[in-house]
């Protein structure tokens, strides 16, 4: 027997949709709505923390950006991740970066982990010095210039004033002053930079091997430049500190970089179950120890990860 033939099994049968019929002009109406709202659908994510280091992996060495990183980093926070910049470069060097990336993140880690600054105003880019990391310097500048008497210093104060010996090309040397060697060692200091262009980069990895440098940390250049901070420190600390603030989960990291500098960071994101991504361009050491790499800088690698996720 069928529903027909007995009216009361159509009163058991489960209700069904409806349909309406229209026209073709009102159907179309129809589709376009409802594609409007597909599109404009939240999609749920869980918030990563991205940072990115910035030369070599967003900026070219002419200083221009690497392509379509700036619609990239736009796209990932509508999704609702936290980008941001973990550099060896001071804050003075790293603010007109924010600009051209178009971002005012929370938290900006400078000077490769030694200082943490964290958002005052988004608009005006204003920012305080969060959290300081600084060190004796006397002991490691004597050593140094020992067997680099020609080499040319920096040092990093805990207030952002920099001093140096001689010019550095390709420094960007706003809130700084020059002083004589003895000078740089006179107070505690957020980092050290040598520049010794007479040297090539294996050269100076040698050379640093060799004397030994105890109680601080250290990182060298593929310009032939040595980037000493405190004991401890280095881009992954810093970072820790601000995913601790934000309280995103150490799985939900991800870090970008080309450089040696970078190295601490990429261990901690992975031992902690997040992602390194190195450039294409970096050092073969570099690539080997993050756990991916993506292309060039120039060929766009930041946009062609940020894209992917």
């Amino acid at each position: 027997m069928t529903p027909a033939d007995d009216p009361s099994a159509e009163a058991r049968l489960p209700e069904t949709g409806e349909i309406d019929l229209v026209e073709p002009a009102e159907a179309a109406d129809v589709v376009e709505e409802l594609a409007r709202e597909t599109t404009a659908a939240p999609s749920v994510v869980e918030r990563m923390l991205i940072a990115l280091d910035v030369d070599g992996t967003v900026i070219l060495e002419d200083e221009s950006l690497s392509p379509g990183v700036v619609e990239a980093v736009a796209d990932a926070q509508s999704a609702g991740h936290e980008v941001m910049i973990a550099t060896g470069r001071s804050w003075g060097s790293t603010r007109g970066i924010l600009q051209q990336l178009q971002i005012a993140p929370e938290y900006v880690v400078c000077s490769n982990g030694a200082v943490v600054l964290r958002r005052l105003d988004a608009g005006e880019l204003e920012y305080e010095r969060w959290h300081v990391e600084t060190f004796d310097p006397r002991e490691v500048l004597t050593l140094l210039r020992e067997h680099l008497p020609q080499a040319r210093y920096l040092v990093e104060l805990p207030d952002g004033m920099r001093l140096y010996t001689e010019y550095l090309q390709d420094w960007n040397l706003g809130h700084a002053r020059r002083v004589p060697f003895e000078e740089l060692g006179a107070q505690p200091v957020c980092r050290i930079v040598v520049v010794s262009p007479g040297q090539g980069e294996e050269e100076f990895l040698e050379l640093v091997e060799r004397i030994g440098l105890h109680k601080v940390s250290y990182a060298v250049g593929w310009t032939a430049w040595l980037d000493i901070a405190p004991q401890g420190v280095d881009k992954s600390t810093g970072l820790e500190r601000v995913r601790t603030a934000l309280g995103i989960d150490p799985a939900h990291v991800l870090v970008m970089g080309d450089g040696r500098n970078d190295l601490g960071m990429f261990r901690w994101a992975l031992e902690n179950g997040g992602r390194a991504v190195a450039m294409e361009q970096g050092p073969q050491d570099v690539r080997d120890a993050a756990g991916e790499t993506t292309v060039s800088v120039q060929a766009g690698g930041v946009a062609a990860i940020l894209r992917s996720l």
